[in-house]
């Protein structure tokens, strides 16, 4: 009973290596860092676009060599800058840990398609005039696109558009419709190990 006991486990030891070998022979991991260009779509209150940046990590799932599933981990600066009204002159800043998940097309010669969604919760907001926190909600929702090329170094560019899907306001003031959405490009460069 010991002997099998024994051979169970190290069966199940040797298939569990050779899986997990499998596994993390098909991920991707990479730094990205780039400029955002954002502004907000449906605003009320006349506004002009703001540049901010983001970095972070990825992680890419390769389901063949031209399928991938990619998640991102970025901090993201954006926003937009406002131009009178009952808000003033501003900037309007607000940082996002922005999760997109992604599902990308890369051909043969390194240039690569994607989309998916993306959450994005709320990390810190600056709006002269409001207390900390009134201002944005805490979860923005949103759809994500892109194009790019990846060289076979592992070094690479992207262009991605990120669509607001839920409304960012999170105030009541008078003459001022809260129901305005996100809307950001990215240019990015980035480093796949």
């Amino acid at each position: 009973m010991k002997k099998l006991l024994f051979i169970l486990t190290c069966l199940i030891l040797v298939s569990t290596k050779g899986f997990s070998q499998g596994i993390l022979s098909r991920l991707e991991f990479g730094l990205k860092a780039g400029a955002n260009y954002s502004n907000f779509t449906n605003a009320s209150f006349p506004t002009d676009p703001l540049v901010g940046f983001h970095a972070g990590a990825t992680v890419a799932f390769k389901f063949t060599d031209n399928f991938l599933v990619q998640e991102e981990f970025l901090f993201s600066s954006q926003g937009a800058k406002i131009k009178g009204g009952s808000l003033g002159n501003q900037n309007l800043k607000l940082s996002y840990i922005s999760v997109p998940f992604l599902l990308k097309y890369r051909a043969n010669s390194g240039f690569y398609i994607e989309a998916g969604p993306q959450v994005g919760m709320k990390a810190k907001e600056d709006v002269s005039g409001l207390s900390a926190g009134d201002f944005a909600k805490k979860l923005d929702l949103a759809a994500a696109g892109g194009i790019g090329y990846q060289s076979k170094l592992g070094l690479g560019i992207g262009v991605r558009y990120v669509y607001g899907l839920s409304k960012v306001g999170n105030f009541n003031i008078s003459n001022i419709n809260n129901d305005f959405k996100n809307n950001n490009v990215q240019a990015s460069l980035f480093y796949v190990f």
